[in-house]
């Protein structure tokens, strides 16, 4: 078992890399107002059910990757409890590469469904 452990850590980061965007496009078109990173991460730990979930700063290079590809944007607002903080919206494009990456993503989940249909849980 021990020699499963590493590689069952590999596989999840590996399928995490893939999803998390989504995810977040997900859950900022979902939220239907703009959140902080830690409401973001939240959200995702409770809708996931923690398969999403890690390190919250973990977040933060997707989310300016996103905002870079202009799929989100972001404002900062300051915090009355502690530091300023920055707030993430997703744009029409953002909303637009989600219909199409979910689309993608179903149609993967479906292949792989099918292939895996005949091993044993």
């Amino acid at each position: 078992m021990d020699e499963a452990d590493p590689q069952l850590r590999k596989f999840q980061k590996e399928l995490s890399a893939g999803t998390v965007s989504l995810a977040l496009l997900a859950v900022l078109a979902n939220a239907g107002e703009p959140l902080y990173g830690y409401l973001i991460a939240k959200q995702l730990e409770r809708i996931g059910g923690g398969v999403l979930s890690g390190k919250q700063s973990a977040l933060y290079p997707v989310l300016r990757n996103l905002e870079g590809a202009a799929l989100l944007e972001s404002f900062v607002e300051p915090s009355v409890a502690g530091p300023p903080r920055r707030y993430y919206r997703i744009t029409e494009a953002g909303r637009q590469t989600l219909q199409r990456w979910a689309q993608a993503w179903r149609a993967t989940r479906d292949s792989v469904d099918s292939v895996l249909s005949g091993v044993q849980p």
